[in-house]
């Protein structure tokens, strides 16, 4: 019997799938993506899934075990529908019901198809195969074009009431602006061409940072201040082990997972938040769809 899952992973630039064996890799040569973005429709994408879904089935001949989906949230966990921040037009497409679809239309039928938000999809990769595993309280997420993770706690991954649980993007920072507002990448592009910066991306920024440039460097700190203290707070409330640090913007500049660590510290009231590890995710781009297909392997 075929030990794979079939993982697709739906996000604010592309919907990616690919075939995640039992012991947490991705299977080389299996992986497909298509473009999406904010302009994404339910035809559109529908139309993309049963392109990646059929190639990534014609890799596994013997079939697979289930299906596993992480998505851009908010999600609804009972419905299978989703509601992505980043894409609105999405919202309301029954995702889990899409991909059924395109799975019977490649061949695949009558097996389990199990939905999640792409940050628990994280945390549930780092606690099983990645920097966190072991921990007996853990969290993983991004910073990127927004902001969003998961948490691991007792080796089970916390859903919440409705799947939702990790959006630490729409948690309030300074001048009651959410997280995401403050530290994501375009915001911190953002902020530091409100303050006489010149450039356009967070590559550029991250350039001109290491070149001396002192906008820059305070955008990134400002970034990192930002999401240390949003995880003082977080590690505050249910005790963190250690906390995974991974996306795009995480990599502006060598030392961003340092700065949040301190962050972290200089921001904690209490020695056991203190004591939070922050470390850089151990996934690379596998993360979200190894999460994914833990869903029904893990």
């Amino acid at each position: 019997m075929t030990d794979l899952a079939l993982a697709v992973d739906l996000g604010g630039t592309k919907v990616e799938a690919a075939l995640v064996d039992a012991s947490g890799s991705v299977v080389p040569g299996s992986r497909s993506r298509r473009p999406t973005g904010p302009r994404a429709t339910p035809d559109l994408l529908h139309a993309q899934l049963i392109q990646v879904v059929r190639t990534v089935l014609s890799a596994a001949p013997d079939g697979v075990v289930g299906i596993g989906i992480g998505s851009a949230g908010p999600i609804d966990h009972v419905a299978g529908t989703i509601a992505p921040v980043n894409m609105t037009q999405l919202h309301g497409m029954p995702l889990r019901d899409v991909v059924t679809d395109a799975a019977a239309r490649a061949g695949l039928a009558d097996v389990p198809v199990v939905l999640g938000h792409d940050g628990g999809c994280l945390a549930l990769a780092e606690s099983w195969v990645g920097v966190t595993r072991g921990a007996r309280s853990s969290m993983a997420f991004v910073v990127s074009t927004g902001i969003g993770g998961g948490f691991v706690l007792d080796g089970t991954l916390v859903r919440g009431a409705s799947g939702n649980a990790g959006h630490l993007g729409q948690m309030h920072s300074d001048d009651d602006l959410t997280l995401e507002r403050v530290a994501g990448g375009p915001a911190s592009v953002e902020w530091a061409r409100a303050q006489g910066w010149a450039g356009s991306s967070g590559e550029e920024l991250g350039a001109s940072a290491a070149s001396g440039d002192v906008v820059a460097r305070a955008a990134i700190e400002r970034s990192a201040r930002a999401v240390g203290r949003a995880l003082a707070d977080i590690s505050a409330l249910v005790d963190l082990e250690v906390a995974a640090v991974g996306g795009g913007f995480s990599h502006v500049s060598d030392d961003y997972v340092g700065l949040v660590a301190a962050a972290l510290r200089d921001a904690a009231q209490l020695p056991y938040a203190r004591a939070t590890r922050v470390v850089r995710s151990g996934l690379h781009g596998d993360g979200p769809l190894v999460g994914a297909a833990a869903l029904v392997l893990d």
